[in-house]
């Protein structure tokens, strides 16, 4: 009997976690649960919405930096919402879309990676955590149909090929490895317009910041709903490195400083204009 019941629950057994829930608990699954009410095309849900996330590689390593702000409609949600987030050690994860849902998201995402590595006694591949990260986001497909999409970046330190790689996905999972930069978003267009013009290969952490930096604040000058350097409320990005070592959030002090070194320079330029 003993044997009987150590059989079925090795056959149970997953390294996923979300199989795990689907399986045993579906209705705990956030892309699982119908609005209360429903959506339709005629009456919207009005839900916050997390805006604008930028990332890069650098000579070493991957940055990710978000916004803090959240919109819901022409309304500021927040001014303090953090879109950034450790994975695991050696990956980040950056949410834009429908707030809720991306954070619990996320947070299925970091004990998917947790679980992982408590069951096989090994870290997932980077390639792997990319994979696992589009199946989620592919679940939510009923939910991005009713206008609540999560559409995430993720990066991380790729221990076995030793290099920095960067990752974007579409509404339906598709998943996408990015060059150089990206950006995703209601700013992303400008954000991006930024990049180019500033990104080079290998580029230092320090340089890399500042180019987030520069690249958030062209976002925040052209579309409302992403936020740019809060002087007087001391709200900065939220921006994290990943290299060798793992992931890394850059403090605060840090950030005003990048911030203030843009905001300086520009306006230094507006008098000589």
């Amino acid at each position: 009997m003993q044997e009987s019941t150590a059989n079925q629950v090795a056959a149970n057994a997953t390294s996923s976690f979300t199989e795990h829930l689907q399986r045993d608990r579906p209705e705990l699954l956030a892309f699982n649960r119908s609005p209360q009410g429903g959506a339709s095309a005629a009456a919207p849900l009005q839900v916050p919405h997390a805006t604008t996330i930028v990332a890069m590689s650098y000579g070493g390593g991957v940055l990710m930096a978000g916004d803090r702000r959240a919109t819901m409609g022409n309304v500021i949600a927040s001014r303090h919402i953090e879109k950034v987030f450790p994975a695991d050690r050696f990956s980040v994860l950056g949410i834009a879309g429908t707030a809720g849902i991306a954070i619990d998201l996320t947070r299925l995402f970091q004990v998917e990676l947790e679980h992982y590595e408590k069951i096989e006694g090994t870290l997932l591949s980077l390639e792997g955590k990319a994979n696992r990260l589009g199946a989620m986001i592919r679940g939510n497909l009923p939910l991005a149909l009713q206008g609540l999409a999560v559409v995430p970046l993720f990066a991380g330190f790729d221990t076995s090929a030793g290099v920095g790689r960067l990752f974007s996905y579409d509404v339906t999972g598709g998943r996408y490895e990015e060059h150089e930069h990206h950006s995703v978003g209601s700013g992303s267009v400008f954000a991006r317009g930024a990049l180019k013009k500033l990104w080079r290969p290998n580029l230092t952490a320090a340089e890399a910041l500042a180019v987030a930096v520069e690249s958030l604040y062209d976002a925040a000058d052209d579309d409302s709903a992403t936020g740019g350097p809060d002087t007087v409320r001391k709200l900065w990005p939220v921006v994290y490195t990943v290299d060798s070592s793992g992931a890394r959030r850059i403090d605060e002090a840090e950030l005003a400083a990048a911030a203030r070194s843009v905001i300086e320079a520009r306006t230094v330029a507006g008098r000589e204009a």
